[in-house]
């Protein structure tokens, strides 16, 4: 069960089995940085930091415009009220996404801060995934084989039978492990839904990324047909 905290401007939102102590700290850079845990990692709209020391294994993600929107507010958002807040969405469907078995982070807390009277920003903390590596990192090292191709499609229709409509499923937020275990990253803005034909947009969206970041077809679309069989079967 999620609790909520209230701080200035804004709320925390988190796991009381895994955050002992709820504040402003826990989504400090600087906090977690004099401690010698903070690592960051740059890329796609922005830096993914790692918290990692004795007690905690945690992944923090800023919420961050891309594109044109980027220019002009990067790191905040409309204001529609707490319940519409990005950071809780995501912290509440992962929870739930959790309660009914399907492979995702664990959720550890989400914070939203309010800017003014018209915008917030965001921050998100989840369980990080010892181990797991992206199936982009995995590709590009030739390492990906017809099991783990078929893997991903089973894993995958777990998610759309159970009617979870991800917004941007791409190589990266598609997380493997040693013995062929599947995660599923990044459900900001995603959503429950009925099972239905949305399903092969979200499986065309991943076939994008993957002809992005492939030199070559062939090391992609034997592999994507693997994971459609597998997916559709």
């Amino acid at each position: 069960m999620l609790e909520r905290l209230a701080i200035d401007r804004g709320a925390i939102l988190f796991d009381p089995e895994r955050v002992a102590i709820p504040g402003g700290l826990l989504f400090d850079p600087a906090h977690w940085h004099a401690q010698g845990a903070l690592t960051e990692q740059s890329g796609g709209r922005g830096s993914v930091q790692f918290i990692d020391n004795e007690d905690h294994r945690w992944v923090m993600r800023r919420y961050l415009r891309g594109g044109m929107a980027a220019r002009f507010a990067r790191d905040r958002y409309l204001w529609l009220g707490e319940d519409r807040t990005r950071s809780f969405r995501e912290l509440r469907l992962l929870a739930t996404l959790r309660e009914r078995g399907l492979p995702v982070p664990k959720p550890i807390a989400a914070r939203y801060r309010r800017r003014g009277f018209l915008t917030y920003g965001a921050e998100l903390i989840t369980e990080r995934l010892e181990g797991a590596r992206p199936l982009s990192e995995m590709l590009a090292a030739g390492q990906m084989d017809d099991a783990r191709w078929a893997a991903i499609g089973r894993c995958l229709r777990h998610f759309h039978d159970a009617g979870v409509q991800h917004a941007d499923l791409n190589a990266s937020n598609i997380m493997l492990g040693e013995h062929r275990e599947v995660w599923v990253l990044d459900f900001d803005r995603g959503r429950l839904r009925q099972p239905g034909s949305w399903s092969e947009r979200v499986l065309d969206r991943l076939a994008r990324s993957l002809d992005k970041i492939s030199s070559e077809a062939g090391d992609w679309k034997v592999g994507f047909a693997l994971l459609r069989l597998a997916h559709d079967a």
